[in-house]
């Protein structure tokens, strides 16, 4: 009877076995990620890269993660068509550069006179923001989850003072989204190139100016070698966030359980991005400044009237496109009211009350 049962259970353990092998077998999902960033950038192309690696660990090498910075397999500005296409699995980007494929693109990374890191985390989270661009997104075969963001950006690199509106008159400027569109209406041209050949466009001459991120992000730049005005503050990208965005039948085809890993990856890199940013985005300001001589500007009230008054037509340009950008903008112009009501009243106020004390 003894030896009856163990012959029995042995079976019944080996045929468990023979099913469990194709399974751990046919686990493995292969993941490629194209960037639009230079690879071990600081500020952009490292998080991206700490992004890919932190899938892997969290689940367990199960996923075959490969990553590809920009021009490493495609261009990139040609990220999404990759990923759209199904020859990629994800992107890590900036949503506002395909604009022109859709201007409902640009508020999922920023708009002039948008919304602040903590009120875009607000707005996507809890506000309707992430089910607005699912359904944008969608129509592009894609599902894109925040990976990351910059916060308030510097208003760029100049090689001459801007002392009013005209200044900014036929002005050539590496300025991408709808803030390219804003310079635009004030007479500049904005030119959109990717991250890895702005130096050379800059030191050429084929540039004038150029914004990037922030002083942590644009001190590796050596922008100082070209421009040496470096102005404050940036009314296109208040916040500008980072996407990762996947193909869309891919997403799908995965467990929940998977899709909650990669959703939970994405979490903690978009709070590591704005940690990292905050961190040494003054100590390399500093350095700009006292070890390479370059000179901090603020736009004076009259240019960021100009500013204003441009943005207020852009957006309502890019509103008028269809219905879906009209809901979109819609909303955001809605919560940036109401979020930026609050924002005035706690953290702008707070911050302005500390530094008077603190600065007597």
């Amino acid at each position: 009877m003894e030896r009856r049962k163990f012959l029995k259970g042995a079976a019944i353990a080996g045929a468990a076995s023979t099913l469990a092998a194709p399974a751990l077998a046919q686990s493995k999902i292969e993941m490629v990620i194209v960037s639009s960033w230079p690879r071990d950038f600081p500020g952009l192309g490292l998080p991206a890269q700490r992004l890919a690696e932190r899938i892997g660990e969290l689940t367990d090498g199960r996923f075959d993660v490969q990553y590809f910075a920009s021009g490493e397999r495609v261009g990139g500005f040609d990220v999404f068509d990759e990923v759209a296409s199904g020859n990629a699995q994800a992107y890590n980007s900036a949503d506002y550069y395909w604009k022109g494929k859709h201007p409902g693109w640009a508020p999922f990374t920023a708009i002039p006179f948008g919304m602040t890191y903590t009120e875009i985390d607000a707005w996507m989270k809890y506000g309707g923001g992430q089910e607005l661009w699912d359904e944008l997104a969608a129509e592009f075969g894609l599902k894109n989850l925040a990976c990351g963001n910059t916060g308030v950006q510097m208003g760029g690199w100049f090689n001459k003072e801007i002392e009013s509106a005209d200044d900014l008159k036929g002005l050539k400027m590496r300025i991408p989204g709808l803030g390219g569109d804003v310079m635009a209406k004030l007479g500049a041209s904005p030119i959109s190139v990717p991250g890895g050949q702005i130096y050379e466009n800059l030191v050429s001459g084929a540039i004038d100016a150029t914004e990037w991120v922030g002083p942590y992000n644009d001190y590796f730049m050596k922008f100082y070698e070209a421009a040496k005005f470096y102005y404050w503050p940036g009314m296109h990208e208040p916040g500008a966030q980072i996407a990762f965005g996947m193909n869309k039948s891919w997403w799908e085809n995965l467990s929940k359980t998977d899709q909650k890993i990669l959703e939970a990856a994405c979490a903690e890199a978009n709070a590591h991005t704005m940690a990292e940013t905050n961190a040494f985005n003054g100590e390399y300001l500093n350095r700009l400044i006292n070890d390479h001589g370059v000179q901090l500007r603020e736009f004076n009230d009259d240019v960021y009237d100009a500013f204003g008054e441009a943005a207020a037509e852009v957006i309502e340009e890019a509103r008028e496109f269809d219905d879906l950008s009209k809901k979109i903008y819609d909303a955001v112009l809605e919560k940036r009211a109401e979020l930026g009501a609050w924002t005035e009243l706690s953290d702008t106020a707070y911050v302005q009350k500390r530094n008077a004390v603190l600065n007597q």
